[in-house]
């Protein structure tokens, strides 16, 4: 088929691998635009721009879509359909209708449950205890189209967003390729509106834990922000993430060092730190961790 890809970042990245692996016509990818990032602040274009180029596609990063000139262009590649996943930009009636088929969205939840901007996040935050994969036809609403195919797969008990980020990127691959070998005889499958939820994009401001939660809650919240925007603490001064963590027994003070091996006492139970990050420093498995800064047993954290 003649495919437009519209993606950006790493998440999307299988996907395009995919799509090419399997010999459809990649007639253009849209990303975002390149910005500036690392020490010097030159402008780097996103993971998809630059595989994109490693495969010698055609890549355009317009601002929006709004314009009649960029709608028309788009309408001019006359693709049979377009595939979306993490692209960044709201497409516009003219856009989703162009394609002979759509525009076919990867979205990496069980809709209509983490309709949004973050799903993996959510999922794992929440304590849900599966998640999945939705092919779904997009319309203008968020995330509220007919799903044509899904996929499950459950949430390990120590699974970070990163891990399961890797996972669901790799099912969404495959799922697509199947969708576009079967899309002829697909049953679109409109959403209920029962048990409808939003991933509202995070905020850093939800990152600090509160050691008085409870220890399921402090284990979701550490995994789920892991890596990015990662949860934190405060001792002695200094900012410490946590990126890895498993429930764990005993009790205490809430914020207590319970022993050598980094389990923390919480509002009820405690959870054991498992990878740490102190600012500047690389993440470390806390048993490196604990050699160069040692949180002996009583330390409240």
């Amino acid at each position: 088929m003649r495919v437009i890809f519209m993606g950006t970042p790493d998440f999307s990245v299988p996907v395009l691998q995919a799509l090419v692996d399997a010999g459809h016509d990649i007639a253009a990818v849209y990303c975002q635009p390149p910005r500036p990032a690392g020490r010097g602040k030159k402008d780097r274009p996103t993971p998809v721009h630059a595989r994109a180029l490693e495969l010698g596609l055609e890549v355009r990063h317009p601002v929006s879509l709004k314009s009649p000139e960029e709608q028309a262009a788009f309408a001019d590649l006359n693709a049979d359909v377009a595939v979306v996943v993490a692209y960044g930009l709201i497409l516009p009636q003219p856009v989703l209708d162009a394609p002979k088929h759509g525009c076919l969205n990867i979205h990496a939840s069980l809709l209509p449950r983490w309709r949004g901007a973050a799903p993996i996040h959510r999922a794992i935050m929440a304590g849900d205890a599966e998640t999945g994969i939705c092919i779904m036809q997009m319309e203008a609403g968020l995330d509220t189209g007919p799903v044509l195919l899904r996929q499950v797969t459950p949430i390990g008990a120590e699974e970070t967003t990163a891990g399961l980020h890797d996972r669901l990127s790799e099912m969404g691959a495959k799922l697509i390729v199947e969708a576009l070998e079967q899309l002829d005889s697909l049953t679109p499958e409109v959403q209920s509106e029962d048990g409808v939820t939003y991933a509202h994009k995070i905020d850093k401001a939800e990152a600090a834990i509160d050691w008085t939660a409870t220890a399921e809650e402090v284990d979701r919240k550490i995994r789920g922000l892991s890596p990015f925007p990662g949860a934190f603490i405060e001792h002695d001064g200094q900012r410490i993430k946590l990126l890895a963590s498993r429930l764990a027994d005993g009790a205490g003070e809430p914020g207590a060092v319970l022993d050598d091996q980094l389990r923390v006492a919480c509002g009820t139970g405690a959870v054991q730190l498992l990878r740490l990050q102190r600012a500047g420093k690389a993440a470390q498995d806390a048993d490196i961790f604990l050699r160069g800064m040692p949180l002996a047993k009583g330390t409240r954290l």
